[in-house]
Order: C-alpha cells, then sequence, then structure tokens
C-alpha cells in the first residue's frame, strides 16, 4: 500500500529552498511514496475544519509528481510557497501542551494531516519553526492510546545561519555571495562620490549574515547584535503592559554607535581616504530603545518588523548630523537595506549540495532510521546526523536557543582585522 508524506516550508524564504523539497520527494517518489508539498506554511492546517474549512487540493496543498522534479533543485523560489503562520503561539511552558484551549490550533494541524492520510511531515524552516515542530511532537505524544501518529522531522532553514545543532545552514552563502556583491557596488558608488553607505543586512538575532557580507564585499566597519557591549550598550527599564512587572534590558545606545561611525569617516580621512562603507546587522533594530521602536508592528511570532524600522537610514541620517556638528563639513552618508533580493537568488552550488543532502536526509530519518521528533543535519563533508527535538529545545520554556557569533572566535577577529582600525580599537 502507498504511503503519504507531507512536506511543509515556513518563515522567510532561502536559497536552495527547492533543493530540500526536490531531493526529498525524489527520494520518496522512487520508494513508492505519494508526495503531498502544503502550500503556505501553516496557514490552512490550522484553520481546518472539515465541515467550513476544508483542504482543497490544488489550493491548500499540491500532489508532487515526478514531472515537477526536473531541474528543481537549482530553481529559484520555493515551490510549495510559505508563510508565517504559528500554530503553537500563546504555548509557553510543557503544561501548555495540556490546555485544550492553547493547543486548538495544534489540534487542528494535526486532524489536517490525518484528514490528509499522511504518514509523516517534513518541516523545513526557522527556528519558531523547528518549535513548532516539537509542538506537533509533543502534542501526538499526549494522545490516547493507538490513536493515529503522524511522524515529525524537521530541516533547519535560515540564511541568518543561527541555528543550534548544525554547522551551516542552506542559503546562507547564496545570501552572503548576493549581498556581498551589492555591497561592491556600492564600496564603488562611495569612492566615485567620496560618500559613505551604512547597509543594513538580514541577520534577526545573530550577526553571522553581517559578518559574513562585510569580509566578502570589503566593508570598512560591521556591527552585529554581538557587539553590542561595552560603550554601545545600555541598560533600559521596561515594563510589561500586561503585568506591570518591570525588567532591565540591554539596548543600543544608537548615540555611541554613531560616534563610532563619525571616528571611522575621521580616522579613514587622516589616511586620505574619503569613502566606505558600514554593515549593521538588522537585528540591532531590536535593541534599539522603546523610545525608537514606539508602535511597530509585530508579527505571530512577537517580532518586531525589522523593514519598518530602517536602521540603516536612520544611521545614516543621524551620523551626517552629528559630523557636520563636529567639523562643521557636510558628508554624503546613505543609508540601504539589503536582504529581501537574496531570499530567493539562484543557489550557490554549496547550498545545492547541502540542501540536496539535508531533503535527502529527511528520507533516510523517518525510512531508513524509523525517527521521530528529530532534525536532519550535517557536518563535515556533508555527513548526515540526525539531532532530537529534545537536545535543540529548553524542556521548561520550549525555547530554542540562537547560535551567536563567539566575539573571541576565529570568524570575528576576522572581519574585525580586515576593517578599518579605529583609534579606540
Amino acid at each position: 500500500m502507498a504511503r503519504r508524506i507531507g512536506i511543509l516550508f515556513s518563515g522567510g524564504p532561502a536559497p536552495a529552498a527547492n533543493a530540500v523539497i526536490g531531493a526529498a520527494a525524489s527520494a520518496f517518489r522512487r520508494g513508492g511514496w505519494e508526495v503531498l508539498g502544503i502550500r503556505h506554511g501553516y496557514g490552512a492546517l490550522q484553520a481546518f475544519d472539515p465541515a467550513t474549512r476544508p483542504l482543497v487540493p490544488d489550493r491548500e496543498y499540491k500532489v508532487i509528481v515526478d514531472g515537477d522534479l526536473p531541474g528543481l533543485r537549482s530553481a529559484r523560489g520555493v515551490l510549495v510557497g510559505t508563510g508565517r503562520a504559528n500554530p503553537g503561539k500563546g504555548i509557553a511552558s510543557a503544561a501548555d501542551l495540556d490546555d485544550p484551549r492553547k493547543t486548538d490550533r495544534l489540534r487542528r494541524v494535526y486532524e489536517a494531516l490525518v484528514h490528509l492520510d499522511l504518514d509523516a511531515l517534513i518541516s523545513i524552516g526557522g527556528d519558531d519553526t523547528l518549535r513548532t515542530a516539537n509542538f506537533l511532537y509533543e502534542f501526538q505524544r499526549r494522545l490516547p492510546p493507538g490513536s493515529r501518529r503522524v511522524r515529525v522531522v524537521h530541516v533547519p532553514k535560515t540564511i541568518d545561519n543561527d541555528y543550534r545543532g548544525i554547522d551551516f545552514t542552506f542559503g546562507f552563502f547564496t545570501a552572503v555571495d548576493f549581498m556581498a556583491s551589492e555591497l561592491l557596488n556600492l564600496r564603488a558608488d562611495a569612492m566615485a562620490t567620496s560618500g559613505y553607505f551604512v547597509v543594513e543586512t538580514m541577520g534577526r538575532k545573530a550577526g553571522w549574515l553581517a559578518y559574513g557580507v562585510a569580509i566578502a564585499g570589503e566593508a570598512h566597519l560591521v556591527v552585529g547584535v554581538e557587539d553590542v557591549v561595552g560603550d554601545l550598550a545600555v541598560d533600559e527599564a521596561i515594563t510589561d503592559p500586561e503585568t506591570g512587572a518591570t525588567r532591565t534590558e540591554v539596548r543600543l545606545s544608537l548615540e555611541r554607535l554613531v560616534d563610532r561611525i563619525v571616528e571611522l569617516v575621521l580616522a579613514r580621512e587622516r589616511r586620505g581616504k574619503d569613502y566606505g562603507t558600514v554593515v549593521l546587522a538588522e537585528g540591532l533594530a531590536e535593541m534599539l530603545p522603546e523610545a525608537y521602536l514606539g508602535d511597530v508592528a509585530r508579527d505571530d511570532h512577537g517580532h518586531v518588523s525589522l523593514g519598518r524600522v530602517d536602521i540603516g537610514k536612520l544611521v545614516a541620517k543621524m551620523t551626517a548630523e552629528r559630523y557636520e556638528a563636529r567639523t562643521g563639513r557636510a558628508k554624503k552618508l546613505v543609508g540601504v537595506q539589503l536582504g529581501y533580493e537574496s531570499r530567493c537568488a539562484t543557489p550557490h552550488a554549496f547550498d545545492v549540495l547541502l540542501g540536496s543532502q539535508l531533503g535527502f536526509g529527511a528520507y533516510r530519518a523517518l525510512v531508513e532510521k524509523g525517527l521521530d521528533g528529530h532534525m536532519v543535519s550535517v557536518a563535515g563533508q556533508l555527513e548526515l546526523r540526525y539531532v532530537p527535538f529534545a537536545d535543540l529545545v529548553d524542556p521548561k520554556s520550549l525555547k530554542t536557543d540562537v547560535r551567536f557569533i563567539d566575539r573571541e572566535s576565529d570568524f570575528h577577529r576576522l572581519a574585525v582585522q580586515l576593517g578599518t582600525k579605529l583609534p579606540t580599537s
């Protein structure tokens, strides 16, 4: 009897997404499985109701056939689309998984998967999607004995490369290469016009993307969230609007960051250089004092809409004003956002290799290893590893840990060494 596998992609697009989908679908098709691509993440699944919100073929899901596979691994975009619905919203502890009200959306997802007669689900996405995969796994563990089970295997995805349990995530190198090429163009523009570009790159929680772009794109200064220490850090009291409780958080001192960039401009002028580029990780925006964030919208996962903050333009404007106040001279500083252009770029060969191995690894995890509740990973020369969700998710908070850049690491030291030395360096 033919078995059925579902493939779901959630969160922001990433180059080589189709390599994962294509390699997994190819392996399952050859094994005699029917492959269903769930369209646009968890949106339709969490709203499923057999009477009022049924799952419609070719709208909520797509049967992936052999004709879909030729040329797919290197194709741009995401074959099944993506979305940001969060079925686990409101679940903050293991006890919440026993609350029927808080798990209502998870129950609908489970019932939708059973309705589709799926034996297993391949979840592809970032750390929030990993949390959802773990929620679904844990929800099913609490079902009555004899209940239908849909096994869950997760494939890590983020161009931010901030995932625990894997060395590099697919799409990271493509995104670095694409944005570094853009940065080199801006560098040439800065040289021609005696100006500066303050470039904001994607990287909500960690600075991997910003640092990679700065190194490959020959930036003169890079600042990531890991660098908000020392004079760049300020403590701010934050009051929870619901409970009234106050906590202290480390925030970015925008004024000191601006001063540091002015020092960069002045230091380069003393060396006869009247141009430059600065790279900022977009995650710095989430560390701004509350006065700067105001009423900025947040998504289903509670994240600030960083694109609306536009920290690159904000910092460029403030730096130009500070420079003129200190020197009496005007200086061209332009803020630029980079990131969205890279998410569906033609994938690098390495990302195609990595994505393909992860997709095939999902097949091997389910069919050869019989696993459930595991993330597919690789190490060394793309050797497959299978990491239990329990090793990646905190058992009390059910949250995942972000992999930050170690400021003592050789990677961080490389980026600092290649940048312009400031008097305080």
